[in-house]
């Protein structure tokens, strides 16, 4: 963070806490570099994109992070009047973005699959649960969340295929990992060193 520049919370552009390691970190950056990347039409933020952009250089970096961490601390202990945390209102955010690993790997499974059967893209549920790895409660909200946004649905056959919207989700999520790599390929001589 440059000085006489407004204190930004890079935790918060995350969505991580300040103890969120190394991969937590990573995975909070893709998520949000995804979503608010101009490519993504219906989420694409540029300014936010950046923001995220700018948190993760510092954050995944130890000593950037540690100059950085003095001057966080300092700032919240001006500006105490946080959320309170309690078990029924707060969420682990390696929950979430366990959730966001779980659907991906539903729909790079079912797009899989729809490609290689167009004519009978359906998979039955409780072997997709076995290939996640997850409890039948997790499942049921993974389906429940995937065909509200449009990605899935249940075949004649009472199986889940991936829809149109899903497949251009999984192109979509493809270019963006694509272009992320691309990025932290040519960030990573520039900030570290």
């Amino acid at each position: 963070m440059e000085s006489g520049r407004e204190f930004i919370d890079y935790y918060a552009v995350l969505q991580v806490s300040p103890s969120a390691d190394a991969k937590i970190l990573e995975k909070a950056y893709r998520h949000f570099a995804q979503m608010y990347h101009p490519d993504h039409a219906k989420t694409a933020d540029i300014e936010k994109f950046q923001a995220v952009i700018e948190a993760y250089n510092v954050l995944r970096n130890a000593e950037k992070r540690a100059a950085y961490d003095t001057l966080y601390k300092s700032e919240k202990k001006r500006n105490f009047h946080s959320f309170a945390r309690n078990e029924e209102t707060w969420i682990d955010e390696q929950d979430a973005l366990s959730d966001e690993e779980m659907h991906q790997k539903m729909l790079f499974y079912l797009y899989k699959k729809r490609r290689e059967y167009p004519d009978d893209p359906g998979v039955i549920g409780y072997h997709i649960q076995q290939i996640i790895g997850c409890s039948e409660e997790s499942f049921d909200f993974h389906v429940w969340y995937l065909k509200s946004k449009g990605f899935i649905n249940v075949t004649e056959h009472g199986t889940l295929a991936i829809t149109v919207e899903g497949v251009d989700h999984v192109i979509a999520m493809s270019r963006t990992i694509e272009a992320e790599k691309l990025l932290i390929g040519q960030v990573r001589p520039n900030g570290e060193g």
